[in-house]
């Protein structure tokens, strides 16, 4: 069951972009396009992350890229799917870089997202400018039950509001509490519940040691995700690339510690766009 209220859509008129949509198969598919002249960034999001929930990051970059924010397959506005692999997300991100005729773009991904950055870069089946990986879910058990995102999610379909998501996320900003109570209820149980097993079975070090530079990987100080053994793992597995920690911040790096992590974010992408 996915719900989309019109309290929900209402928030899109607050977005400073533009619905795009195209078509990975026979599924259509939903971003949000900052515009402008600028290199194309394509943005993944996390698991539960519709587009929407990544615009505070999105406008902060306009500066230097075009973002593009990417409502992956069974969640925001995009269709459900029947399958919800890395291969079916990475080949929906090389749908939409083709569809929108994108030069080169620098791909962005945020845990799922993440994930799904490297397997499109190591795929190669669409030119890529360079990427950068934040506080992708490494090999083992996910660190958060899929029990608690069923229970989220059923408090979404319910009807929440910001006072109940700030009692699981305290810390994170009042309006990406107010976005996550109006947008959650838009992702696909079964797309969850299928992504969660992909993070406990799908070998991300399968892709990361052949993502070539540039790159970067961003992780939380505190992140539960990636703990220091796996950063270290990480660096080991592809020493081309760039690792930066993120202090005061667990996995939800850009809401726990936004100003650290967006001047972090931009000096890396000013890295790749030099």
């Amino acid at each position: 069951m996915r719900v989309l209220t019109q309290q929900a859509l209402a928030d899109l008129a607050d977005v400073p972009a533009t619905s795009r949509w195209v078509r990975s198969g026979g599924l259509r598919l939903h971003a949000l396009d900052y515009g402008g002249e600028r290199p194309p960034l394509v943005v993944l999001p996390g698991i539960t992350s519709p587009a929407i929930t990544m615009d505070f990051v999105a406008r902060e970059l306009t500066d230097l890229v075009r973002p593009i924010v990417l409502d992956v397959r069974g969640r925001g506005l995009s269709d459900s799917a029947p399958t919800y692999t890395l291969d079916d997300y990475a080949a929906d991100t090389e749908a939409v870089i083709t569809g929108l005729g994108l030069a080169s773009p620098l791909l962005l991904g945020h845990s799922m997202g993440a994930r799904i950055a490297a397997a499109a870069a190591v795929r190669k089946k669409v030119e890529l400018g360079g990427t950068v990986l934040v506080d992708p879910p490494l090999n083992g058990t996910y660190p958060t039950p899929l029990s608690a995102f069923q229970a989220q999610l059923d408090q979404a379909i319910r009807g929440t509001d910001a006072d109940e998501v700030a009692r699981s996320w305290p810390r994170w900003p009042r309006r990406e509490q107010e976005l996550r109570a109006r947008w959650l209820a838009s992702c696909s149980p079964t797309a969850i519940a299928a992504t969660h097993h992909g993070f406990e079975t799908e070998d991300f070090f399968a892709f990361w040691p052949s993502v070539s530079a540039p790159t970067f990987f961003l992780h939380g100080a505190d992140s539960p995700v990636v703990p220091p053994d796996g950063a270290r793992r990480a660096a080991d597995a592809n020493p081309a690339a760039q690792l930066v920690k993120i202090p005061d911040a667990g996995h939800m790096v850009f809401w726990d510690n936004p100003s650290f992590a967006l001047a972090a974010l931009r000096d890396a992408l000013t890295t790749l766009l030099a």
